[in-house]
């Protein structure tokens, strides 16, 4: 089986299971979003409710990201980390790799977060959680395609928790200087808020 990661999972860092392969890959029909969930506390250690990352349905939208191959028993273990998002199956019509073409004959999924109560309130996102994002989008896609992910992920005007010296996100990586320093730049010409952990 194979599933498109458009956040955290674009970062190879970040998998916990022994994949099979990865490619980078687009997606058609689906737009990447923040969405807010107030009703989710996803960090019970600070009483803060999070956003999350996710892509909708939109016609004629594209979203880049990595076309991960896993073994088909690791799919409960990927659901579970995906624990606030449902799981739609895509067809090869809605997937085009930038190098070559769909290599199994396998179900192909995508994970939306799910619409809560209070959608429309500002809920903050992790720094932690970006930096792992970002690096597996400069990795994957380079300079370019970060920069296309900051300024085309609707909703990019949220809060983001200020916590890269003691990340809060599981999955957490190190950036090196220019890492840093890109991931940085692009988010204050964004004009990201950052509030104090």
């Amino acid at each position: 089986m194979a599933y498109f990661g458009y956040g955290s999972l674009v970062n190879r860092a970040t998998h916990r299971t022994e994949i099979v392969a990865a490619y980078r890959a687009r997606l058609h029909g689906w737009k990447r979003m923040w969405r807010s969930r107030p009703d989710v506390l996803l960090d019970p250690a600070h009483g803060t409710a999070l956003s999350l990352l996710s892509v909708a349905c939109k016609a004629e939208a594209e979203t880049d990201g990595l076309l991960v191959v896993d073994r088909a028993e690791n799919l409960p273990a990927v659901d579970e980390r995906e624990a606030h998002y449902d799981r739609h199956l895509l067809s090869a019509a809605d997937i085009t790799l930038f190098e070559g073409s769909l290599p199994c004959d396998c179900p192909v999924y995508v994970y939306e977060a799910r619409s809560g109560a209070g959608d429309a309130v500002a809920c903050p996102t992790r720094q932690s959680y970006l930096d792992a994002v970002m690096q597996g989008f400069l990795a994957e896609h380079g300079e370019a395609g970060l920069r296309a992910f900051v300024f085309e992920t609707d909703g990019f005007d949220l809060p983001v928790l200020a916590d890269r010296a003691v990340p809060l996100y599981p999955r957490a990586v190190r950036l090196d200087a220019r890492e840093a320093g890109l991931i940085d730049g692009l988010l204050h010409e964004r004009g990201v808020r950052f509030l104090a952990v």
